[in-house]
């Protein structure tokens, strides 16, 4: 059953049936559609052996493929399709060496009558709950007009509807063969999408229409493995929520904590800009240290630096992330953006939150993850995950790398300041010819902050915040200047002192 209480039909592709709200509506009919190389046999198996396994009988009607190259392909997936019945009506060699003309009536008239006797034998015979027509081209074949191919279509819909099954048929249109009345006749569209930029290849599958049922809108990702089908289906943060108090996370920095007025808050997003190199990363983790210590889970998506880069410089700079890992409190994923598709990353973040139980997910960097979704919004993708995690009390952490180390002081070079409901940013700072860092809040939305920057320096001994930065000014321009002069060289090496 579904979530409006409608009996539903298993697509056997557990992200598809998400996207359907729990699957198909029963006893109906159903289009795929999409050119060659998309999908739609396999799509075909997925269905039918989903009924199989619940031991319903399922039948394969092939007019163009013949059987055996169906087997051998499904076999190369792993499907084992001893519960599946097969009507084989593709051309023989037979049929090419016997020539047969037709010199009164035309073909369509003379094969039309054999092969609706051999459908309508078969599902008299079986009496499947599930049919697949690959392809429905064949009524074309055996029609005379659009006229007479529609109506083809329809008795044939109707038939095995009355006869108690569900039928998904298959089609790929073409200028010349367009398939508008199939999509008017069905009960239900699915599109199959495949391109191939260079050596990337993206599939994507959308529902277009579903007579009596809501459903997921949008293109969602779909791959195509050695398993078979895989559907990620677009991230909708509204159908999530989760109670919870948003109480004060700790980085086990006093000084730090000082800044935030007791930290970061659960629920919230947090942004940790500034230049390369800054310490953004450490910092970061810095508050998954402290949850680890309260054995609460984290989880950092590394799309630029590997994960053994991260595992060594965090134990170098005092944060134990190799007995974090092990105690299963922390959770380290390397990501190829250009190997995986938004979809896919908010599938695996939703993984960690939903079945991992982690509180605490970090995204380093906001640059990387824009490499997963060349061409689409970013802005609009990472506002759904940021409100997805929120709605589930998770605690977010989006590093963001800003090109220029010092001059014109930018927190993000994306326009996604908004989503945050904290802004943490680091800067160097040139001092008589010293290099230092300095750290500050910008913005903190549940709490007051401290309003000066203080220095922080990444040691073998973690991460040090000093005192409050007084008597300069022009720090956010990374060229500070004392705001009076000293009067001695005493006193400029005691500020000096005090700074440091």
């Amino acid at each position: 059953m579904g979530k409006n209480g409608l009996l539903r039909v298993s697509t056997g592709i557990p992200g598809l049936d998400e996207i359907l709200d729990g699957g198909l509506l029963g006893q109906r009919s159903y289009l795929v559609r999409g050119r060659t190389g998309t999908g739609k046999s396999t799509f075909g198996l997925h269905f039918l052996l989903a009924g199989a396994e619940r031991g319903e009988k399922v039948l394969y009607i092939t007019v163009e493929e013949p059987l055996h190259t169906i087997r051998q392909n499904a076999e190369a997936r792993g499907f084992d399709l001893s519960g599946i019945d097969f009507l084989d009506l593709s051309p023989t060699s037979e049929f090419f060496a016997q020539a047969s003309a037709y010199d009164i009536f035309s073909p369509a008239e003379v094969e039309r009558e054999p092969t609706t006797k051999r459908i309508v034998a078969a599902i008299g015979k079986l009496r499947p709950r599930r049919v697949f027509l690959d392809a429905v081209t064949l009524f074309r074949y055996l029609s005379t007009d659009a006229f007479s191919f529609r109506k083809q279509v329809l008795s044939f819909v109707r038939f095995l509807v009355d006869e108690g099954a569900t039928l998904v048929f298959s089609s790929e249109a073409s200028t010349a063969a367009p398939d508008d009345d199939l999509q008017f006749i069905s009960d239900g569209v699915i599109e199959l999408y495949f391109e191939r930029s260079g050596r990337v290849t993206r599939r994507a599958i959308a529902i277009t229409k579903l007579r009596g049922s809501d459903f997921r809108p949008g293109i969602h990702t779909m791959k195509l493995t050695d398993r078979g089908i895989e559907v990620f289906p677009r991230l909708l943060p509204e159908a999530y929520a989760k109670p919870f108090r948003a109480e004060p996370i700790s980085s086990g920095v006093p000084q730090l904590d000082e800044l935030l007025h007791g930290g970061i808050e659960r629920g919230t997003v947090t942004i940790v800009a500034g230049p390369s190199g800054v310490g953004k990363t450490s910092t970061a983790m810095q508050f998954m240290k402290e949850a680890a210590g309260r054995g609460e889970r984290s989880v950092v998506f590394t799309f630029e630096e590997s994960r053994d880069s991260i595992l060594k410089r965090s134990e170098a700079i005092n944060i134990p992330v190799h007995d974090m890992v092990e105690r299963g409190t922390l959770a380290i994923v390397e990501i190829e953006p250009l190997l995986f598709t938004a979809d896919e990353f908010d599938h695996m973040v939703r993984h960690e939150v939903e079945a991992a139980g982690a509180t605490i997910v970090m995204i380093d960097s906001i640059k990387g993850y824009s490499l997963s979704i060349p061409g689409e919004d970013l802005v609009g993708r990472l506002h759904a995950l940021a409100r997805y995690l929120r709605n589930m009390g998770v605690t977010a952490i989006l590093t963001n790398e800003i090109e220029a180390v010092t001059g014109e002081f930018r927190v993000t070079e994306h326009g996604i300041s908004y989503l945050a409901d904290i802004i943490i940013f680091l800067r160097y700072l040139e001092i008589n010819g010293r290099m230092r860092k300095a750290i500050g809040v910008l913005k903190k939305r549940l709490s007051d902050f401290e309003r000066t920057l203080r220095e922080v320096s990444i040691t073998r001994y973690g991460i040090q915040v000093g005192e409050p930065l007084t008597g300069l000014r022009g720090i956010l321009r990374g060229t500070p200047e004392w705001t009076t002069p000293p009067r001695s060289l005493e006193e400029h090496r005691g500020r000096l002192e005090e700074a440091a």
